[in-house]
């Protein structure tokens, strides 16, 4: 049975901690003279009524949420908290709600497509409001991937459950205890990698939201330029900081704690930064080469551009579809890769192509050896057969969900190229997709109202793993 009473009072949580953040671009605002105040100040007031009712009517001593509960809230409190934290942009120069919740949703699910121009001369208040989306949409991901998503044994991610992942009861104070030093973790690196920016040239506004944008590898800039308007160096800093947020941020945790090599040793790591390493390169070469571009350039180019696509961090640096056909065949392959599990970024992740390899071996054993019995492991852990399942299950349904969504956007009338990209780049929440409407150069707001709904679902699929919103559309699961 769901508990719904318990759904709405943590969702009456989230909610008021929504509005607690929404008195940060309120002071943004007051500090920079902007009119803005007032729209975050009535957002505030809504989103914090509807916390409160929603605390109130579900107020109980004891929370205990089950299997069926988490794949509801999950869902359920990405929705709420996307719907109400949209009110800002909708009162912000009559922005339509369509366009601010497709802003919204592609900040908090760290996806980083846009529909907004103008970056370089809007109010402080906005663009910080839409930094913080993704930070708070980043850290929010990286708890639901090392505590949840194991638990509820999505897409073969049990693989990464630890005991901190034991969500069937009230949360114990071992989940607390993860949840916490992640936070700090993750606070600190966001510190230092807006200190890097300032220093690498910019100023701390822009250090500070690109700070929180490179962790969570969300991608939204202050900039119509993105991250082409900045240095040479803070090119690097980027690189390196984007880096840090495709890595499995709880294995980082424990390796500090520890004071250890484990995040190194760790095969998906290790199979994370050989391949950025190879593909980096690779590119780098044929630029310099066929570019006439001096190699050190060229490697941060391709340095640069491969690691925010792979990590789904989605900055512009360059239009990467005028290096040539390899270039841009090379890059709607990285849109689907993504990088570590547990960490910020989207995508199909590292992991689920290296276990797919160790069957694809195993598989090639038995046609030579039909009698042999072969075992798999992965990181020391037996690749049982319901991993196997759940595993060829999110292949199949996610590369279903970009078909279905790329139909869809080629009905609202618009190219093959832009609806198939459009859709990957919704679903892997990488950013910008391929073309010249919504390519590295350009942007979403010229879609159809159709086709930005159609995508902001599609980017909250991407997010949530695909099968914990999917299970929910299975009539068993409402059967009490």
């Amino acid at each position: 049975m769901i508990n719904f009473k318990q759904l709405v009072f943590v969702i009456g949580i989230f909610l008021a901690i929504l509005t607690s953040f929404m008195l940060i671009p309120m002071g943004f605002a007051l500090a920079y003279g902007e009119e803005t105040i007032g729209d975050f100040l009535l957002s505030a007031l809504f989103t914090g009524i509807v916390a409160t009712i929603c605390i109130q009517s579900g107020r109980q001593h004891d929370i205990r949420l089950n299997i069926r509960d988490m794949f509801v809230l999950t869902s359920a409190t990405w929705l709420a908290v996307s719907f109400c934290a949209a009110l800002p942009f909708t009162l912000y120069h009559g922005i339509t709600y369509t366009d601010a919740f497709f802003e919204t949703m592609s900040g908090i699910t760290t996806t980083g497509s846009t529909v907004l121009s103008g970056l370089d001369s809007m109010d402080h208040s906005i663009l910080i409001w839409r930094s913080l989306l993704q930070w708070l949409g980043g850290i929010g991901f990286i708890v639901m991937a090392v505590a949840v998503l194991p638990f509820l044994n999505v897409g073969g991610m049990r693989l990464f459950r630890t005991e901190s992942s034991d969500w069937s009861d009230k949360a114990t104070p071992r989940t607390q205890h993860m949840a916490k030093h992640l936070f700090v973790l993750y606070a600190g690196l966001t510190f230092l990698c807006g200190l890097a920016y300032h220093l690498a040239g910019m100023n701390w506004f822009e250090a500070i939201n690109h700070a929180m944008t490179t962790l969570s590898t969300g991608g939204y800039s202050t900039s119509d330029s993105s991250m082409a308007h900045f240095s040479n160096a803070s090119h690097w800093v980027g690189i390196v900081f984007m880096l840090a947020g495709g890595l499995p941020l709880l294995m980082f945790v424990q390796s500090i704690q520890q004071r250890s090599l484990l995040i190194w040793n760790n095969q998906q790591v290790k199979g994370f930064l050989l391949f950025v390493g190879v593909v980096s390169l690779s590119i780098a070469v044929w630029l310099s080469f066929h570019k006439e571009i001096d190699f050190i350039d060229a490697l941060r180019l391709s340095s640069f551009n491969v690691i925010s696509v792979v990590t789904t961090t989605g900055y512009g640096l360059t239009d990467y579809q005028a290096w040539g056909a390899f270039a841009a065949t090379a890059f709607l392959f990285l849109m689907l890769v993504g990088s570590c599990s547990g960490s910020t970024s989207g995508g199909i992740k590292i992991f689920r192509f290296q276990i797919a390899m160790a069957i694809m071996r195993q598989q090639i054993k038995h046609q030579f050896h039909p009698n042999g019995i072969f075992k798999e492991t992965y990181n020391g852990h037996k690749v049982h057969e319901d991993i196997v399942r759940s595993l060829v299950t999110f292949f199949m349904l996610f590369f279903l969900v970009i078909l279905g969504l790329s139909m869809v956007l080629v009905l609202t009338g618009l190219d093959i190229m832009t609806s198939f990209t459009g859709a990957i780049t919704a679903v892997a929440n990488v950013g910008p997709g391929l073309g010249p409407i919504i390519g590295p150069a350009g942007n979403f707001s010229s879609l159809s109202d159709v086709a930005k709904w159609a995508l902001a679902l599609g980017m909250l699929l991407g997010r949530l793993e695909i099968l914990t919103v999917a299970v929910l559309f299975h009539p068993q699961f409402w059967r009490y």
